[in-house]
């Protein structure tokens, strides 16, 4: 084989190789609403690391990233409030936010806490592949 033959065989068995990856990672994507990301807003850093803790040990969360500092303007009991909150940003499978909302609920200082989720559309398949590695599946 000469050298040029050989260079177009490495490279058509690398694209190969890529292309099945690429298509294993694809199927993390296309099964639509697997995955979601929930936001919960805390009064302040160290009460959201303890809640981040909590979820990714009963393995609830994969990953829980804190922005310390949020403004919340809102209304309760007729007056008009602002707040400076930290905000918990959740990763986890859709199939856990049921009990991840109840585990917060347990565990939150707030008489009524903010827990809400979006479903994650699309990803870096890897990474949503790490998510469904580290939460596993309701049973």
């Amino acid at each position: 084989m000469n050298k040029r033959v050989r260079s177009a065989y490495v490279t058509c068995t690398k694209w190969a190789d890529y292309i099945k990856w690429v298509k294993s990672s694809k199927q993390v994507i296309q099964n639509d609403d697997k995955f979601s990301v929930a936001y919960v807003t805390v009064p302040s850093k160290d009460v959201g690391k303890s809640i981040a803790l909590g979820l990714v040990k009963n393995k609830l969360a994969a990953c829980v990233n804190i922005v310390p500092e949020v403004t919340s303007i809102y209304e309760w009991e007729d007056e008009i409030n602002e707040d400076t909150e930290a905000l918990l940003m959740i990763k986890t499978r859709t199939s856990q936010v049921d009990q991840l909302t109840e585990y917060v609920r347990s565990v939150h200082p707030y008489e009524v806490c903010e827990v809400i989720s979006l479903p994650i559309k699309n990803g870096n398949p890897p990474y949503l592949k790490w998510i469904g590695d580290m939460v596993p599946e309701k049973s």
